[in-house]
């Protein structure tokens, strides 16, 4: 793979395909800064109109007394709130960073049927965005990325179940990638994979690895991925039941993140010492969900390179501001990769941006509070006096 940095690539943007869809039959690998920004703006609206009522003879209220319990609306209007629908608009940025070779993949897909040549669901479009963070070389990134959108759409059970479905392709990709290392040793390598898929107001985000997902809503950073990695409570406690242990902050001190795709080729990962199947390291992903509402502004997903220097808060803060002045997703993740680097991340840095709404986000005023003054007996007593002094 050529050293060359995203960033000073015009064609960076929002799909390692450069723009076209993967194809389903075919796996194809992409530089780390090729690719083409989707930006895809969809406006649905409905007008209301209401007809005006009849006029009828009033008299004025001084004229009669009526009680309100004996008023009767005749003409009522009944307002039926329209559901919140997102509209997605996506923009993706690469840089190989500081480091010799770019071993990170994403895919923006606005429209995940659509790239399929498949319908759409009942619930409305389906989106796919992913970010892929690769080790001991690309291939496992770029294999994950191509293989696990494919396996959800060929899926009997998609969208119905969608989390069991998310589930299976990550762990069919993570199979299918043993199988193709075992015919090739020249693949072997591992990824953290991150997925979030939207279907309708319905989000979902699916996570293996210490890439990470954060939702902006109204302005207030919501996490929708925890960190994988192998000092956390929860992973530890997995790793040592599973007869693995934690070196310096590492799995078995060769790997500093708890689940991955790949690494068949670590001993003692995926794999007994026996050679049966149950290593420490799994491909499981950690799924939550959330019903978006008008509330949410944008997702932001990035590879451990972005979140290394930015705070979950911070990153949306800084992503705010920028949708604020142009509203588009493909220069502000530009913008977050090219901060993270000024903030000297040593990775490799990749950044997606997901708009959720046409229109920027809006400015937050924040509500004046209403101070309650009152006296104290005390006060009271105090004044009183005071004022007798002056004869009130």
């Amino acid at each position: 793979m050529e050293d060359t940095k995203g960033i000073s690539d015009p064609e960076n943007g929002s799909s390692i395909y450069g723009g076209k869809p993967p194809n389903p039959l075919s796996f194809s690998s992409s530089s780390s800064s090729s690719a083409a920004a989707l930006y895809r703006q969809t406006f649905d609206g409905d007008r209301d109109r209401f007809l005006a009522p009849p006029r009828s003879l009033v008299r004025h209220p001084s004229l009669v007394k009526t009680k309100v319990s004996a008023l009767s609306v005749e003409n009522e209007f009944v307002l039926d709130k329209v559901e919140f629908v997102p509209v997605m608009r996506s923009g993706a940025w690469s840089d190989i960073g500081s480091r010799s070779s770019m071993e990170d993949a994403y895919l923006c897909l606005d429209n995940l049927m659509d790239s399929y040549g498949l319908k759409d669901s009942e619930d409305g479009p389906t989106a796919f965005y992913g970010v892929f963070d690769g080790h001991g070389g690309k291939h496992a990134a770029e294999f994950a990325c191509q293989r696990i959108p494919r396996y959800i759409v060929e899926d009997q059970e998609f969208p119905s179940d969608i989390n069991k479905v998310v589930s299976s392709a990550f762990l069919r990709a993570d199979a299918a990638f043993s199988e193709a290392c075992a015919l090739d040793g020249s693949l072997s390598s591992g990824t953290t994979a991150l997925a979030a898929i939207l279907t309708g107001r319905s989000l979902v985000v699916a996570n293996a690895g210490d890439c990470r997902a954060v939702l902006s809503r109204q302005g207030k950073a919501i996490e929708m991925s925890k960190d994988h990695k192998p000092m956390s409570c929860k992973e530890r406690r997995r790793i040592e039941a599973s007869g693995g242990y934690i070196y310096d902050g590492y799995l078995n001190g060769q790997l500093n993140v708890a689940r991955a795709i790949g690494d068949f080729h670590m001993e003692g990962m995926k794999r007994k010492k026996d050679g049966s199947n149950g290593g420490p390291l799994i491909a499981d992903p950690e799924l939550m969900t959330t019903k978006l509402t008008e509330e949410d502004e944008f997702l932001i997903m990035g590879c451990d390179g972005v979140w290394d220097v930015f705070m979950s808060q911070n990153a949306v803060d800084f992503a705010r501001r920028r949708l604020q002045e142009h509203n588009d997703p493909v220069m502000c993740s530009k913008e977050l990769v090219e901060e993270a680097l000024k903030r000297k991340s040593g990775d490799n840095v990749t950044a997606v941006v997901v708009c959720l709404q046409p229109q920027p986000p809006p400015n937050l005023v924040a509500p004046r509070l209403r101070v309650q003054r009152s006296f104290s007996a005390e006060g009271l007593k105090d004044l009183q006096s005071y004022l007798d002094d002056f004869g009130c």
